[in-house]
């Protein structure tokens, strides 16, 4: 069983269906019995740091997550603002501390040519840069889709294993142990994004 953690923003439906469609089993939860006896978590998001981080504490899930990542050591993937909230923290509207499983700060989108916009939407490439086990079987030229005015800048570069390119070097992916992160969207990536999902199931 894969819990989808509700935490009240996050596109849940469309990463429900994704999960499904790759053969894994989901469920949509914030109840700390069912998150504890799932086999692996996912942690989406849409929307701003502060209020996410917010809606976390409000429902009690900050300390319980952090013990089951941290020291139980089960698998998770944060999605795009899910993938932000794992770092220490975050410049969006004001500072603002995460949950800081990853040693990465969020920054705001700063192209140097002004013809790239913010926020950086649609489909772009994912670099891989370093083995990752979430990219077994995606080709290197694979395309992925951000919506994100926001990235995590890994202040230990070790971690990221995929890069995008807007005007800079984005990171892309990262993965810290049991710790996976995209700030793409693999569920609305189409085949590529699926086989990131269902490679993330089968993590032993």
């Amino acid at each position: 069983m894969i819990a989808v953690i509700d935490y009240g923003l996050g596109n849940i439906h469309s990463v429900l269906g994704a999960v499904e469609k790759v053969g894994g089993e989901a469920v949509s939860t914030r109840d700390l019995d069912e998150l504890t006896r799932a086999s692996k978590l996912i942690l989406p998001g849409v929307g701003a740091f502060g209020d996410g981080m917010e809606c976390m504490r409000r429902w009690g899930l900050v300390e319980p997550l952090t013990r089951l990542v941290m020291e139980e050591r089960k698998p998770i993937l944060g999605i795009c603002l899910g993938c932000q909230l794992m770092s220490k923290e975050s410049f969006e509207y004001g500072h603002h501390r995460g949950l800081g499983w990853l040693d990465a700060s969020v920054v705001r989108l700063e192209p140097r040519e002004s013809s790239l916009r913010v926020p950086h939407v649609g489909w772009d490439e994912l670099r891989q840069i370093r083995p990752s086990r979430l990219f077994e079987g995606v080709p290197p030229d694979a395309l992925v889709y951000y919506t994100h005015s926001y990235h995590l800048k890994c202040h230990d570069p070790g971690i990221a294993t995929g890069e995008c390119d807007y005007a800079e070097k984005l990171t892309a992916a990262v993965e810290r142990e049991n710790v996976f992160g995209t700030q793409f969207h693999p569920e609305k990536s189409q085949i590529h994004g699926l086989r990131i999902l269902r490679n993330f199931l089968e993590l032993c």
